[in-house]
């Protein structure tokens, strides 16, 4: 997943999965503010996991839910 993709995760999480709007013009007002915010004091984003580490969480995941019968 490349940096773009991860900030709209973490736009994602933050305004619209913990949020409560009552219209888009709130929705939009806030989603500024929190891109603002952002921008005055920003946070790089840190793998704190190789890629292997990774990887090998997801074939492990892969390996559950094709094994699960469904």
């Amino acid at each position: 997943m490349n940096l773009v993709e991860r900030w709209f995760g973490e736009l994602t999480n933050r305004k619209l999965r913990r949020s409560a709007h009552r219209s888009v013009v709130e929705l939009e007002v806030d989603i500024r503010r929190w891109i603002n915010r952002w921008n005055k004091d920003p946070k790089p984003f840190v793998w704190t996991k190789t890629a292997d580490q990774i990887l090998e969480t997801l074939a492990a995941y892969c390996e559950r839910i094709n094994d699960s019968g469904h």
